[in-house]
């Protein structure tokens, strides 16, 4: 019995999906939970599995086509079996029908109702010319016979508009447009609160470097700021399940695990991949996860799996210089922590100025989960683990 291939629903609120490519050909055999297309959803580009042993047949849509979600694009057949035939449905749900006069029309004048409810009649040359320069019909005078519109008459129509001049625009993908409206939606309805702190960054820096190499040498995993800073932060939110915790809309719900998302900049917008269970992860493990998202999210091949389950964010910009910025909440999540560059600072330490590497780290919370006294706890406690890492006893195996 044929299995259909559907187009499927990957993220809430979905309605079409682009398919970017095939990874099996029509007619070739494919395996049940083997690759068998890509496509784009609002977030990423993703692998989708073959639901079934057999042959794919039927192939519906290309490259480049949007799919509405749950609509079939192929089918997967066994050996000598015909993919069935399917009716083409109209958007209002009835079966269209082609008949021979229906053909015929399509080479002599035709008539168009418009919104004001006239019957106009057109050439077929002269409608083509229309939907190519997007001249409404209601506002072209017929020359031919009876009214009939004719191609001159789209042609005069456009010469008559005189072009307006426009700045240059861009058009986005579908990944760039969610991004905007999510930060939109969380800004305008997420009450933000922000707590900041300096931290001294000397035992990051000096952790990296020992461990690093350590990791390097045995394992081929080079070791970031960003490994460790999700290594502690998932160990301090074990400790206040109100920072790892979701709005529902309703009221709280404390999340089970710790599910640290990275945010992560591709060419179209942001995406942020999931270290799942986080704080039980050790940093080797941590560095070789953080280092296999990377590269899929660089080459657009993240899973939906991939991107699912975050409990907190942690977005880093000190690579680029940046010493300090506030970042905006992933709902449902309850906050995101902004990692800002490390530099040397003049600091005051025992009562004297010293040059000390520091990092400014700005926490930004859900004021409906996490008030600011909780906030700032947090804070305290991730400021001392980085301060302190080598005495800290989180490092220890």
């Amino acid at each position: 019995m044929a299995i259909s291939v559907v187009m499927p629903a990957l993220e809430m609120a979905q309605e079409t999906g682009k398919v970017i490519s095939w990874l099996k050909k029509e007619g070739e055999a494919v395996s049940k939970g083997e690759p068998l297309l890509e496509i784009e959803t609002d977030k990423a580009v993703m692998e989708i599995e073959s639901p079934g042993d057999g042959i794919l047949a039927g192939v519906k849509v290309g490259a480049g086509a949007d799919v509405p979600v749950g609509r079939t694009i192929a089918w997967i057949v066994r050996a000598g079996e015909a993919p069935p035939a399917e009716e083409e449905v109209a958007e209002s749900g009835r079966k269209k029908s082609t008949s021979a006069a229906t053909v015929a029309s399509s080479h002599r004048t035709s008539s168009a109702a418009q919104p004001s409810g006239r019957l106009v009649k057109i050439s077929p040359k002269a409608r083509r010319l229309a939907n190519e320069r997007g001249v409404s019909l209601a506002d072209v005078c017929g020359s031919g016979p009876g009214g009939e519109i004719l191609a001159s008459d789209i042609l005069a129509a456009t010469e008559s508009k005189a072009p307006m001049p426009t700045a240059a625009s861009e058009t986005i993908s579908a990944t760039s447009r969610l991004m905007a409206e999510r930060t939109t939606e969380s800004w305008t309805t997420v009450p933000h609160f922000f707590v900041t702190r300096e931290v001294d960054a000397t035992e990051l820096n000096q952790m990296r470097q020992k461990l690093g190499s350590e990791i390097a040498i045995s394992q081929g995993v080079k070791v970031t700021h960003s490994d460790l800073l999700v290594f502690v932060v998932a160990r301090i939110l074990a400790k206040y399940p109100r920072v790892n915790a979701s709005w529902t809309g309703k009221g709280i719900r404390e999340n089970a695990e710790i599910n640290v998302g990275l945010a992560m900049a591709v060419d179209d917008g942001v995406v942020a991949p999931v270290i799942r269970n986080a704080d039980k992860a050790g940093l080797e493990e941590i560095a070789s996860r953080r280092r296999d998202l990377t590269e899929r999210a660089r080459s657009g091949k993240l899973r939906p799996a991939d991107l699912a389950g975050g409990t907190f964010t942690i977005s880093n910009l000190g690579m680029f210089g940046v010493d300090a910025f506030t970042a905006i909440i992933i709902p449902p999540q309850a906050a995101i922590l902004a990692v800002g560059a490390i530099a040397e600072r003049v600091v005051a330490v025992d009562g004297h100025p010293a040059v000390r590497p520091t990092i400014t780290l700005t926490l930004s919370s859900d004021h409906r989960v996490v008030d600011g006294a909780r906030s700032a706890q947090f804070m305290s406690d991730l400021a001392q683990a980085i301060t302190l890492l080598s005495s800290s006893g989180l490092m220890q195996p």
